[in-house]
């Protein structure tokens, strides 16, 4: 399976528009001559399109220089990944390692054609002075039939996509053509094709004083679901962007429980502790690897005795895969898929009947709750402050998580809170990193003492460790007086 990055904004054309001339835009010299295509794509989705609703397109396409299955992922007019697979002889469906990569999507349901996009291609590639192609320019004539309802749609649109050039480039074109009187393009092929269906399950966004959390709720299960794929891949940002996903949907049915059925939230709480305990290992193993691979390259050679930096590689090694195996197993499982499906119930049925100070009542709680957790935790000493620290930490993370809910409304105060919360959440979060190195340092050194080797670095880095991390409580005293400054938390108590 070959894996893209795709870079492209789209436009429609009336039936009379003429591509104008591009050179001069951002760098372009000159554009080819125009390549003559002929595209024929099936698109495949649930029978209520869960994929094009969840920002994915899965289709199987001939003609053109990527004939096979194609699994696009992310919204049209941003940043794309393109996951494309050979097509087999047999049209009966999508391989199975795409199957994988939608299952979340899918919510682990079966997938159909969808509709069919048949278009002629003209397309184009933008030169800069060195012959380097700089972007693709393709006018399509599209014909698109929906499948199910049998509707059918004709229109001309116009791609451009990045290949070697930058977002500078696809403004200039942007203005270019907007001259010459196109549109710019919000969806996808895929989704016009079928834009009768798709309208039907358009819920919207949720009203009243609930609606900015429900909002956020919602916009987090859509995160998993958006980085599944990347994530099952094991992707490193991937992996961590589903986890901090997971982490802000738990703290946020914990919050703001009231709004929903007290028994199937917490039910949910449950299940997301145990899909984020599975990315936290992948998560973990990739974090720790890096931080002591690090550590031990900032030693001078002479105090590195023996083979350090190979024995932490193979052991870290070996550990990552068996996680993201497990992980894999994970999202692989029915347990996976049911978890969304509840999701979807929950964040998209009725809540509870609520005002605004109820909303920010919630916010302050949390708030207050994590102060209370660090100030008991400063008045600690010994390991259990290593303890405490980290439970604190995690109480500023639901802090934090509660004010980016009424962020957009409050505005600068919420954002420049939030930024706070994120400097002194990170500062725990480097004692606790020191903590936890600790501990993989001293087995790492049980485990070569065992194999006969020196230990003397394990030990070395262990003890730099536990020095850095007497250094953090200033750091911490400051950063939380920053945090409590009277202006940042006045909307809380009005």
């Amino acid at each position: 399976m070959a894996t893209v990055v795709e870079r492209e904004r789209k436009y429609s054309g009336d039936e009379d528009f003429r591509l104008p001339d591009l050179t001069g835009c951002g760098g372009v010299v000159t554009m080819s001559d125009a390549t003559d295509l002929d595209l024929d794509a099936a698109y495949w989705d649930t029978d209520d399109l869960r994929l094009l609703r969840g920002g994915h397109a899965l289709r199987r396409r001939t003609g053109g220089h990527d004939a096979g299955w194609h699994l696009k992922v992310g919204a049209v007019g941003g940043t794309r990944v393109e996951h494309q697979f050979p097509a087999g002889e047999s049209d009966d469906g999508p391989p199975a390692e795409l199957v994988a990569l939608i299952r979340g999507a899918s919510r682990g349901r079966p997938v159909a054609p969808a509709a069919r996009v048949v278009n002629r291609r003209r397309e184009r590639r933008l030169l800069d002075a060195d012959g380097r192609v700089l972007a693709e320019v393709a006018e399509d004539d599209v014909q698109a039939e929906d499948l199910v309802d049998g509707t059918r749609r004709t229109w001309h649109e116009i791609e451009v996509e990045l290949v070697d050039g930058d977002e500078a480039l696809l403004d200039a074109v942007a203005a270019r053509l907007g001259e010459a009187g196109a549109r710019e393009e919000p969806v996808s092929k895929s989704h016009r094709a079928v834009a009768g269906r798709l309208a039907r399950f358009d819920d919207g966004p949720a009203g009243g004083a609930a609606g900015p959390v429900v909002g956020y709720a919602r916009k987090q299960r859509d995160a998993i679901v958006g980085n599944h794929a990347a994530a099952y891949q094991g992707d490193e940002d991937a992996v961590h962007d589903m986890r901090v996903a997971v982490r802000r949907l738990r703290a946020t049915l914990r919050t703001f429980r009231g709004l929903w059925d007290r028994r199937e939230s917490e039910a949910l709480r449950s299940e997301l502790r145990w899909l984020g305990g599975e990315l936290g290992r992948v998560r973990d193993e990739q974090v720790m690897a890096a931080r002591l691979a690090a550590a031990v390259r900032e030693l001078p050679d002479e105090l590195v005795l023996g083979p350090v930096a190979a024995r932490i590689d193979q052991r870290f090694a070996a550990d990552l895969a068996e996680a993201t195996d497990t992980l894999r197993a994970a999202l692989d499982s029915d347990r996976y898929p049911e978890l969304l499906t509840r999701l979807d119930r929950l964040l998209d049925g009725p809540t509870g009947e609520v005002d605004r100070r109820w909303v920010d009542r919630r916010v302050r709680r949390a708030v207050r709750r994590a102060d209370d957790r660090l100030d008991a935790a400063l008045t600690v000493a010994g390991p259990a402050a290593d303890t405490e620290l980290h439970e604190a930490r995690k109480k500023y993370k639901a802090a934090r998580y509660a004010v980016e809910v009424r962020e957009p409304a409050v505005g600068r105060p919420a954002a420049r809170l939030v930024k706070r919360f994120k400097a002194l959440q990170d500062l725990l979060g480097g004692h606790q990193d020191s903590v936890v190195t600790r501990e993989v340092l001293r087995r790492h050194a049980l485990l070569a003492y065992a194999e006969g080797e020196n230990t003397f670095t394990y030990g070395l880095l262990h003890g730099r460790q536990s020095a850095a991390a007497g250094h953090d409580r200033p750091a911490v005293l400051r950063a939380r007086d920053r945090a409590r400054h009277r202006k940042l938390r006045r909307w809380l108590t009005r």
